[in-house]
């Protein structure tokens, strides 16, 4: 019986792999709006104003933050919880594949969120004389929220890894 438990247990980690599948999904329909949102600015480039301009711009940056988050987690996730990949010699192969643990994605993570967290509050910032003085300091707060929850993950996982 312990046995049966135990294998149905480990195979159960596949149950992950539909869901790394749907982030591909994800990352199919983040391109889709970044693209939209090329097409949807050319036309009118030379009639927008340079801020407006940077604000798209930085947009498009935060689409492309999320989506490099999401290709680390679906695919250092599926091989750490699901299985390893099986890239063939002379394939192209992603320096960090193989290399990254569920701490060090914990990390990287963190890390990108407070990025792409940065790159909204400066969004924000170039638009802050339309925004309520008050919105702004709750960006703000949140921000620093992302920040110092980094700087804690980092410090507690280099105290537990010592």
């Amino acid at each position: 019986m312990e046995r049966f438990i135990e294998k149905t247990m480990y195979a159960s980690r596949w149950l992950l792999a539909p869901i790394y599948v749907g982030l591909s999904l994800g990352l199919l329909a983040l391109a889709l709006k970044f693209f939209q949102e090329i097409f949807h600015v050319l036309p009118n480039i030379f009639a927008m104003a340079e801020a407006d301009v940077i604000l798209v711009l930085l947009s498009l940056i935060d689409m492309a933050l999320v989506g490099g988050l999401l290709v680390m987690v679906m695919i250092s996730g599926y091989e750490n919880f699901v299985s390893q990949l099986d890239i063939e010699d002379g394939v192209e192969k992603l320096s960090w594949l193989g290399k990254m643990d569920s701490s060090s994605l914990k990390m990287k993570v963190a890390a990108s969120i407070v990025a792409i967290s940065s790159i909204h509050l400066l969004r924000v910032f170039m638009d802050a004389r339309n925004i309520d003085p008050q919105y702004l300091m709750w960006y703000v707060i949140i921000h620093m929220t992302f920040v110092v929850s980094a700087f804690a993950m980092g410090y507690l996982d280099k105290v537990t890894k010592h």
